[in-house]
């Protein structure tokens, strides 16, 4: 198994992504475009990006500079925790408060508020599983 948002990790997720109707074509009806980073809490930068054009990943890669729409940061233990159990509103609105789960860039509040988003924001969580 690849390591948790190397490159070949990122290519993986990018691909469950594109096959998730309720992620990239729920994401394609609002035409979200957006480059994330995912990392962990204690590195400078984060490790892999994906590059989302109309709901679909057209890029997955590992960081390299580019400039970020979204920056999402956990530590270990609670990316492989959200892996495997997913999660929910609930438990992303206490991952949020309580810091477990880190927004370095993007607003937070407004992508909550809007169920066009927060759906496939909470759906990424079990794609990420498939990988």
């Amino acid at each position: 198994m690849a390591e948790l948002f190397s490159p070949e990790w990122m290519q993986a997720f990018g691909e469950q992504w594109n096959a998730e109707p309720e992620l990239a074509d729920a994401l394609a009806k609002i035409h979200f475009s957006s480059v994330i980073g995912y990392g962990f809490e204690n590195e400078p930068n984060p490790t892999g990006v994906l590059t989302v054009q109309d709901g679909r990943v057209i890029a997955a890669e590992a960081y390299d500079g580019q400039p970020l729409n979204w920056d999402l940061r956990a530590d270990r233990d609670h990316w492989q925790q959200w892996r495997t159990k997913g999660l929910n509103m609930m438990g992303l609105g206490m991952a949020y408060m309580s810091r477990k789960l880190q927004f370095r860039v993007g607003d937070y509040a407004s992508m909550i508020k809007d169920p066009r988003m927060a759906g496939p924001f909470i759906k990424s969580f079990s794609v990420m599983s498939r990988v």
